[in-house]
């Protein structure tokens, strides 16, 4: 029975919220970066295969160097969020009600609430910051979306010679002409290919994990908003109970000091 009550304790003190928030924010993290990672991949293959376009010199920042940069950012955002999922969960255990029960009684300092507070701001900032990534990523869905309905529709506009001219894109400059008409033998192998479907539809599910990175934040916001609130409430509690056992240590003295005349005055 004893074994059992531990274990009831130790499952009370995990904070649910915090860890429903993080799991959504690592599976919203590697889904974006996973998938946005390949997607950019096959976006350099589908240049190189049915666009024709050259990479430039190491110096010249073209359309290579800025997929090259995407992908050192998107190493970059996993490991910063892998250890700031870390951190929120640390943040969520402590301010626990059930772990200080387990432990013992613990003291609400100052830095205690500002670092609550400080994680309520920068959560914030990276709310913003994954809402801006959701509608980064939303375009290349955007391009993407309308050369793959062309291609599906390639019966329909073959009388039409539409093009595909990657200036429109600002991929390239408007010196150099990159196009693939519809009806161009390029333009059916590109649709035939699956370089295409597959980097359209690994865009959309990169464009769903920054959907969830930002749900996760949310949920984050409230979390420690509730936290914040817990923790405020309890320094109240705290200073009272202080008060109240220095009122009760200075009546316990003067009784004790009463006592202590009236048994001298009879003695």
């Amino acid at each position: 029975m004893g074994c059992l009550e531990c274990c009831i304790k130790c499952l009370g003190g995990i904070p649910y919220a915090s860890l429903i928030a993080t799991i959504l924010l690592y599976a919203g993290v590697a889904l974006f970066c996973g998938c946005g990672h390949e997607a950019l991949s096959g976006t350099v293959t589908i240049l190189q295969n049915y666009f024709e376009v050259v990479k430039g010199p190491v110096e010249s920042l073209d359309v290579f160097t800025m997929i090259d940069i995407f992908k050192y950012v998107i190493y970059g955002v996993a490991a910063a969020f892998f250890v700031y999922g870390i951190l929120l969960m640390v943040e969520g255990f402590f301010t626990t009600g059930a772990i200080r029960d387990l432990y013992g009684d613990f003291k609400i300092t100052t830095c205690g609430r500002c670092v609550s507070a400080w994680f309520i701001m920068l959560t914030y900032i990276f709310m913003l910051a994954w809402l801006g990534v959701t509608a980064f990523t939303s375009l290349p869905v955007f391009m993407y979306f309308n050369i793959w309905t062309m291609c599906q529709n390639a019966t329909i506009t073959e009388g039409a010679n539409l093009c595909l001219d990657l200036r429109q894109f600002g991929i390239v400059t408007l010196a150099d002409e990159k196009k693939v008409c519809t009806g161009s033998e390029k333009f059916l192998k590109m649709c035939e290919s699956t370089e295409l479907d597959m980097t359209f539809h690994l865009f959309i599910c990169a464009l769903a994990g920054a959907g969830a990175a930002v749900i996760a934040m949310v949920h984050y916001l409230m979390v420690l908003s509730a936290n914040w609130g817990y923790v405020k409430d309890a320094c109240r509690m705290q200073k009272y109970e202080d008060i109240k056992s220095k009122e009760e240590q200075e009546l316990h003295d003067i009784h004790s000091t009463r006592s202590k005349e009236r048994l001298n005055a009879y003695t």
